[in-house]
């Protein structure tokens, strides 16, 4: 007999029992999140012949216009907790405030955060998009657990929506990535454990921005297209439009996705949500043996000020957010001898 494929409930049960770190209620958590990424999944399929392209007609908390299947993964998310007690309250990037559940969930022993359709402005293109989420111990039922670290948070992942529906997730013990199967309904086991190169041939910027940049920023993006074969350079451009679609290649072939201050479009900090993009992609390539850095401070040792707060992002292979780092202090690595001025 064929063996049964190992889809990802059968995972995340399995690992409940071998993960001292994993509970019941985590695993419930975890396949809900695989049920609504089905869900998004369909919306996304669908959206053609039923017409939920487009615009909503709204903005989100940080003025950014909505498209219609925005607010439906949004909505879908929000739902998908509203049961069992499980989760206490929700944040999001499309939410002002916190999404609070009433009844037998005001005592729920987690909060979930989420982004939950990165990339839309390729929506109506059919390009890549991507839901992102973070899972985190409840502790006083306030605003005030979410505003800490992100080494605190116990899982985190994303569903990458592409020519297959990918659930990429980790609970602090590396990365394992399944793959949709239509034939039977379920997210199916393809890697069990994602390994980082601990350097790449490419890189994902919107080089669109750069006369916002910092003068370090530019010249890390310069050097990384230098021809220099002893290096590796030049490296290839891989930008996207969705930081899902970006940061998975980087965690398969290596690379560095970078979104830096932007002095000119109103971005001092940057455009990446600490809470929904920045905490949880970096936990996921940290366990798969990559880094993430604002330039100056790992990106899971900070803690937000507020729900919304963001923070100039590089996430990547070890060495090129190394070379990054490098170079926001004022350093060269083609000259030990030269500086390059770090900017703000």
């Amino acid at each position: 007999m064929a063996r049964p494929p190992i889809t990802l409930d059968r995972f995340i049960l399995e690992g409940q029992h071998a993960h001292p770190g994993a509970t019941g209620e985590l695993s419930l958590l975890l396949m809900r999140l695989g049920v609504a990424g089905k869900r998004i999944a369909r919306e996304l399929a669908t959206a053609d012949l039923v017409h939920t392209h487009g615009s909503a007609g709204t903005e989100n908390v940080s003025g950014e216009e909505q498209k219609k299947l925005d607010v439906r993964a949004n909505d879908i998310l929000i739902e998908s907790f509203d049961y069992g007690g499980l989760v206490s309250f929700v944040a999001s990037e499309e939410l002002e405030e916190p999404y609070v559940y009433r009844g037998e969930a005001g005592t729920g022993k987690y909060t979930v955060l989420f982004d939950p359709m990165d990339g839309s402005s390729n929506i109506d293109v059919n390009g890549t998009l991507g839901t992102i989420f973070s899972i985190r111990p409840r502790r006083t039922g306030t605003v005030s657990d979410l505003l800490r670290p992100g080494v605190e948070q116990v899982a985190a992942g994303y569903i990458l929506f592409g020519p297959a529906v990918l659930f990429v997730y980790s609970i602090g013990d590396g990365v394992a990535v399944f793959s949709l199967d239509p034939s039977i309904g379920e997210f199916v086991l393809v890697r069990r454990r994602i390994e980082m190169p601990p350097r790449g041939r490419g890189y994902a910027v919107n080089e669109g921005r750069r006369s916002g940049w910092s003068d370090a920023d530019r010249s890390f993006v310069e050097y990384l297209k230098e021809n220099d074969p002893s290096t590796g350079r030049p490296y290839s451009t891989r930008y996207s439009g969705s930081m899902v679609g970006d940061v998975h290649r980087i965690l398969l072939d290596g690379g560095i996705y970078l979104y830096p201050a932007d002095a000119t479009s109103g971005k001092p900090s940057g455009k990446i949500r600490i809470l929904y993009e920045s905490h949880p992609l970096a936990f996921v390539v940290e366990q798969a043996g990559g880094r993430a850095s604002t330039g100056l401070d790992r990106v899971l040792d900070l803690a937000p000020r507020t729900l919304h707060e963001r923070t100039p992002v590089a996430i990547g292979s070890a060495l090129e957010v190394e070379i990054y780092e490098r170079f926001r202090r004022g350093e060269d690595p083609r000259d030990p001898g030269s500086q390059v001025r770090a900017g703000t």
